[in-house]
């Protein structure tokens, strides 16, 4: 038989695109040299504990994605072996679950890989899944089995009723019941997805449990106090809607005099929350003073007793002043030396000295009982100084000396400074030089203020003054 030219190409052509389809047919879509001799692909073994109607050729899973077939499926002395040929070019981790699930609701079973550590190792050949980290679903002769038994269990006669109750119950409630299923599966694939965090915070729960059992008085307490407020505000309801009925009226009313009063209640505002911190800084000495005031209210009162329903009642209250004078004498330690005292009737202001100046006796002394020293510390109960930075401090209170003389720097006063004395082995170091005092005399008064701090009166030191030096003119203040 003769060809012409044209039929021998087209001969060629026809060929060469039926090998390359089946060439295509062969390596991509049946899968040939991966079917008969494994290319591309690997197989593992998972031991279920009983077939569940999974079948050679069934489609395996990693994510929703398929990545492989069944293999075999064999009868094993414990149990079933399913074996499973998956691709290589999918990457899944050796700690993995094999779960076996229906496609329809007539079989169509599959294996389904999910990840229980996905930063374990990649599933290799040979590896095994064992039985514990595979399910299989209920037996549906069990299934059908616990059904009937439950149908069973309602009487005949109500089994109408409850068929009925059902459908009031559930019936057009087909949109929300398919919302509420999808929810539950996107609540539960979100926490499978979060699995490792989820089982962490079950596995440290205890403690926050046993939290709970060790507090379970006090929540009941708790439990306890809020019935019984919900209980005050269900017999107060009538109130109650009073107040959220007039409450923004009475709110307006209250911004409009607050308004009003601006700007001295931001002041007094401002005021008071810089007296808070003083307020609860001392806190015992203001409950103290609140526990002594109505005792000393009843000592002010019980001066009228005496008086009361006679003719001296008009007089008032009766009092005793024991005119105890410079007894004890004034505290003089610790203080500016009396040269550098000023004059009573001097009017001036000069700048306060340096240093702080109080009563350096001992805290014990009979001086000045009620001075700086003892002034109790509030952040150290049983403490006692005299500035805040010693109450804070561990530092003691050291005094200067345990008598009344003057002692000090005469410029301020600072805590254990000594009285300047000359250096050992200065000349006449063993000789103090005479004292040489001096003082501001008031010629008008005859007044002077000595070295220890007390106030004289002499009267002939003036110029042109009497010389009468009898003991009668010095009991009479000068010019009587």
């Amino acid at each position: 038989m003769y060809l012409t030219r044209r039929i021998m190409v087209q001969l060629v052509i026809f060929a060469a695109i039926a090998i390359v389809t089946g060439v295509i047919i062969v390596f991509g879509y049946l899968h040939l040299p991966a079917r008969l001799f494994g290319v591309g692909r690997y197989t593992v073994t998972v031991e279920l504990p009983e077939a569940a109607g999974l079948y050679q050729q069934g489609n395996v899973t990693y994510r929703g994605t398929e990545i492989g077939r069944v293999e075999d499926v064999k009868l094993t002395r414990t149990g079933v072996e399913a074996l499973l040929s998956l691709k290589s070019d999918v990457y899944v981790p050796s700690d993995v679950e094999a779960q076996v699930h229906s496609q329809t609701a007539i079989g169509e079973q599959y294996v389904a890989l999910l990840p229980r550590n996905p930063d374990s190792r990649p599933l290799r050949g040979g590896d095994v899944i064992p039985v514990e980290h595979t399910t299989v679903p209920p037996d549906i002769n069990t299934l059908l089995g616990a059904t009937n038994t439950a149908l069973l269990a309602i009487p005949n006669d109500n089994l109408k009723t409850v068929i009925d109750e059902s459908y009031t119950a559930f019936g057009g409630l087909g949109p929300e019941l398919s919302r509420l299923i999808k929810g539950s599966t996107t609540v539960a694939i979100d926490a499978r997805s979060s699995l490792d965090p989820l089982t962490a915070l079950i596995d440290q729960s205890q403690p926050v449990l046993d939290s709970q059992t060790q507090t379970a008085d006090a929540v009941s307490a708790w439990a306890a106090h809020l019935a019984s407020i919900t209980g005050q505000l269900q017999s107060q309801d009538r109130a109650l809607h009073g107040v959220l009925s007039n409450g923004a009226s009475a709110a307006a009313e209250a911004r409009q005099l607050i308004e009003r009063l601006q700007p001295t209640l931001p002041i007094l505002l401002a005021n008071l929350a810089s007296i808070n911190p003083v307020a609860i800084t001392y806190q015992p000495n203001i409950e103290q003073l609140l526990v002594l005031l109505p005792q000393a209210t009843q000592n002010l009162q019980g001066t009228l007793v005496p008086s009361l329903n006679t003719k001296q009642s008009i007089l008032g209250a009766n009092l005793s002043f024991n005119m105890n004078l410079n007894l004890p004498v004034p505290c003089t330690t610790g203080y500016l030396p009396a040269q550098q005292r000023r004059v009573p009737s001097v009017d001036d202001f000069p700048d306060r000295p340096t240093g702080d100046l109080y009563c350096r006796v001992p805290q014990d002394s009979p001086l000045n009982v009620r001075g700086m020293r003892n002034i109790p510390c509030e952040t150290k109960p049983g403490k006692r100084a005299p500035t805040v930075k010693m109450c804070e401090s561990d530092e003691q209170y050291v005094p200067l000396n345990d008598g009344n003389n003057w002692k000090g720097d005469p410029n301020a006063t600072l805590s254990g400074q000594d009285i300047p004395q000359m250096p050992p082995g200065t000349p006449g170091s063993t000789r103090p030089p005479p004292l040489i005092g001096s003082a501001q005399y008031d010629p008008a008064t005859g007044t002077y203020l000595g070295p220890d701090g007390k106030l004289y009166t002499q009267s002939d030191l003036a110029v042109g003054a009497t010389q009468n030096k009898s003991w009668q003119s010095m009991l009479v203040p000068p010019g009587g």
